[in-house]
């Protein structure tokens, strides 16, 4: 991962593999998490460092006025430096813009005073996106589908767009890079060109969020040539949605029941989704 300063001094590199080490043996190690804003870690009671907050893509460090720091310093999973943060005088805040390129684990911030470490607070700093409901225009016409695809009403219903709701109930931000739509579905696009999202290359998430993916195919539209999809005779099936993810590279994948019956045209066609 890249660190957002790179020229560090070899007593800085000292300062923060002792602060570390400190960190390490006293097992002093809190976390916590703040209600719909991601990671949140208070420091011990009565310590420098007054909390670790994930807001979006930075992570936020409060430390008390009265410990007389001068630098914030900021240590990755594996032990490097990530970044180092002068304190401006009158100031209780620095911040980390960690993006979503980070290693997942637990980061340690320590407070210095000249060459002294006088606090640390551990954070585990990890996302976990998972899948909630997958839908189509016809049966959630109060989406945003105007400002995302910016056609009518009737294209739609002809192509039949999905969306899928996804929620980052971790600890960091994610960002997913790529959707899938594989099985059951008219048009399945199991390896798609670009990231499958409309004209998109990534959505970032932040701790708590929900959020929609809107397609760039049309995974609904009508009856594909082996038949599944929306016809007179009706028919079900199973598909399946996997979005792949950037911080950790995994895939997430949920299976839906599809129920198609009426004619095949998308416009009388009844689509029902339920999870399997």
């Amino acid at each position: 991962m890249t660190q957002d300063n790179p020229h560090l001094s070899r007593r800085t590199a000292l300062r923060t593999v002792a602060g570390a080490a400190l960190v390490s043996v006293a097992g002093c190690l809190n976390s916590g998490d703040s209600p719909g804003g991601g990671n949140s870690t208070p420091s011990d009671e009565g310590g420098v460092i007054q909390q670790v907050t994930v807001e979006g893509t930075e992570l936020v460090v409060e430390y008390s006025s009265e410990g007389e720091v001068d630098q914030i310093n900021l240590v990755q999973p594996n032990g490097e430096l990530f970044g180092q943060r002068e304190t401006a005088a009158g100031s209780q805040q620095v911040s980390f813009e960690i993006g979503t390129s980070y290693e997942p684990g637990e980061y340690t911030v320590v407070a210095l005073s000249g060459e002294e470490t006088i606090s640390e607070s551990s954070s585990l700093i990890q996302p976990e996106i998972g899948i909630q409901e997958v839908g189509l225009y016809r049966n959630n016409p109060e989406k945003p589908w105007d400002e995302v695809y910016g056609d009518t009403e009737t294209d739609r219903l002809k192509n039949g767009e999905a969306y899928v709701t996804v929620e980052n109930t971790g600890s960091g931000p994610g960002a997913v890079v790529e959707l899938i739509f594989s099985g059951d579905v008219p048009n399945p696009v199991e390896d798609p060109r670009g990231s499958g999202m409309y004209e998109t290359e990534q959505v970032v998430i932040s701790p708590g969020e929900t959020t929609d993916l809107f397609s760039s195919s049309f995974p609904f539209g009508s009856e594909s040539e082996e038949g599944m999809g929306c016809s007179p005779d009706g028919n079900s099936g199973q598909f399946t949605v996997t979005v792949r993810t950037q911080v950790d590279g995994d895939q997430v994948s949920e299976s839906f029941d599809v129920q198609y019956s009426g004619s095949t045209e998308m416009s009388d066609c009844e689509v029902s989704i339920t999870e399997a």
